[in-house]
């Protein structure tokens, strides 16, 4: 069942909210130290949990916090429907925002040295993203009723993070000045698995 008021971004507040209910300082919290899924803005973490709240997604309760009162959201009935109806709904392949596909694409205007010398920053960049999905193992195990699930995101963005040291390397080789004046060749043409069936 579509729902149009519902984001992607929106299921993900939901998804993160989960069981036990959480604050939207939290939610920020989760997603800045998973990081690579940080995709929206900050104040978002704060919006859209009032917003679901209102539409009568999560119930929104009062608690002692630090140093002040916060809110708390935890999921409704409706809530926790909308996830179910989501998760029946075919999935679909998200648009690519890529930084690094972008210099690429950029490349004949801007030169290939300062090309290969930025990409070759993304390394320093997955360095730490590595570090937080380590972190992010770590957590899964204290979270049973999740963990299978939380491993297998995990797994995946590591090799996601793999395939963007993959391209670092490929194109520090094919960019490399050594190769100036060689005609280069076309990368070889993957297929997936259903493709090539």
């Amino acid at each position: 069942m579509s729902r149009p008021e519902l984001s992607l971004f929106s299921y993900e507040v939901l998804a993160l909210v989960g069981r036990e209910g959480v604050g939207a300082h939290d939610l920020l919290q989760m997603a800045r130290r998973g990081r690579i899924l940080d995709w929206a803005g900050e104040s978002q973490y704060y919006v859209e949990p009032k917003r679901l709240a209102k539409l009568g997604y999560l119930e929104a309760r009062k608690e002692p916090g630090k140093t002040r009162e916060r809110t708390v959201y935890t999921l409704t009935e409706a809530g926790l429907e909308a996830l179910r109806d989501h998760a029946r709904t075919p999935v679909r392949f998200p648009p690519v925002k890529s930084d690094p596909l972008l210099r690429l694409l950029m490349c004949d205007l801007v030169g290939e040295e300062v090309t290969r010398e930025s990409l070759a920053t993304l390394r320093d960049d997955i360095a730490d993203m590595w570090w937080r999905l380590d972190d992010a193992e770590e957590s899964a195990h204290g979270l049973p009723h999740r963990e299978p699930y939380l491993l297998l995101v995990v797994d995946f963005l590591r090799r996601l993070l793999q395939l963007h040291l993959d391209l670092v390397d490929e194109v520090e080789r094919e960019l490399a000045p050594s190769r100036r004046g060689r005609p280069r060749q076309a990368p070889r043409r993957r297929r997936g698995k259903s493709a090539a069936r």
